[in-house]
């Protein structure tokens, strides 16, 4: 049997350099005009039952987040549903794994993948919902919708949107697990005091194309914000435009982290209107998801900007300045959450589930204060 390497489908990414015996070495593929590069996601066939195979990337060490490799530990799945992890190393630049073949096919990713077959069908069955409002805001570089989501009668306007990184994949399953929260009977105290707008998917074409972290231009969406262009991110500019529309509240922006083990969120500091009430609404919705579930931490992080400092291209600088808002940035692992570990899946599809429900629960809890 001939081993055969595979990623020219949805959200693929891998190139072969060589195979040889039981040795697979490979590149990841770096973003469109881009030096951006860390997302793998690849199909491997034609290998022996029994056969021990090692998969060495030899370009890890000239990845986006280097820093990341160190701990981290590759998705297996022989079916495309279950995704576990897979004992992984790092060493002078090459990320390597080994893999004892049990089934005929098996798929390999940097984290369990949401393909955009998949978004079409969460926006689908999420646009029956009744209740549940869709609206297209716009198209990304490649024609691709920019598909949003409205529920609620109530005065504060939340603005939840996520995936402007594309191999952040996790963020779209929490977006699932937000969806389908908000199309229960849990969300109608929320939704009786709030409206809320969800951008499931901001990056289409990444996602499509494989790319970690830029849209089909090389173009980082979450440094357009301050000024979105139609030519780069016509993504940002529709969102910002149907934002600018309602005037937002409460501004969630859902991420992944390649390095830190852990779910946290990070803040607006630095803004040039910055003010401690402002920041108490902040820190006090961090505290009280700490204490709602045991999936998220405060203590690890990222560094605050100092005062004026703060980048006013991030979305979530930029909607605490523009709106007033109580915006954040959550970053969930593609390691594990340490705090609540799973040694066998590690931060999963079904964990960012939970934690989206989680963070609406308290949101709901909150909304009044914001």
């Amino acid at each position: 049997m001939t081993i055969s390497i595979n990623a020219a489908f949805d959200s693929g990414n891998i190139r072969v350099i060589a195979i040889e015996g039981d040795r697979v070495d490979l590149e990841i593929v770096p973003d469109h005009q881009s030096d951006f590069y860390q997302w793998f996601h690849f199909r491997v066939a034609g290998v022996e039952p029994g056969r021990t195979l090692t998969f060495r990337i030899l370009n890890a060490g000239g990845s986006a987040y280097p820093f990341g490799w160190p701990g981290y530990r590759t998705r297996l799945s022989t079916d495309r549903q279950a995704w576990r992890m897979i004992d992984t190393g790092y060493a002078d630049g090459v990320l390597e794994w080994r893999w004892a073949a049990d089934a005929p096919l098996a798929w390999f990713a940097y984290f369990a993948p949401y393909t955009m077959e998949r978004h079409a069908d969460l926006v689908a069955r999420t646009a029956a919902v009744p209740g549940m409002r869709h609206r297209e805001l716009g198209q990304s570089l490649d024609g691709q919708a920019i598909d949003a989501f409205s529920i609620g009668t109530g005065p504060k306007q939340v603005w939840i949107y996520g995936r402007q990184h594309p191999g952040e994949s996790m963020t779209e399953w929490w977006m699932e697990g937000a969806l389908d929260w908000l199309a229960s009977p849990a969300a109608a105290s929320l939704l009786e005091r709030a409206t809320v707008h969800v951008v499931p998917n901001m990056n289409p074409d990444g996602t499509r194309r494989g790319h970690l972290r830029t849209n089909a231009a090389g173009v980082n969406l979450n440094r357009e914000w301050h000024a979105p262009s139609a030519e780069r991110s016509p993504e940002v500019l529709c969102v910002l435009r149907a934002m600018d529309e309602t005037g937002v509240a409460v501004a969630m922006d859902i991420h992944g982290d390649e390095a830190i083990p852990a779910n946290f969120l990070a803040g607006f500091e630095g803004i040039p209107s910055w003010t401690e009430d402002h920041g108490t609404k902040f820190y006090d919705y961090g505290r009280r998801l700490a204490a709602h579930t045991p999936d998220f931490q405060t203590a690890l992080g990222y560094e605050k900007a100092a005062p004026g400092r703060a980048n006013l291209a991030m979305s979530t600088n930029q909607m605490a300045e523009r709106f007033g808002a109580v915006a954040m940035t959550l970053e969930m692992p593609f390691k594990d959450h340490d705090p609540n570990a799973d040694p066998e899946f590690g931060w999963s599809p079904d964990r960012s589930r939970g934690l989206g429900v989680s963070m609406l629960e308290v949101l709901a809890d909150m909304i009044d204060e914001m």
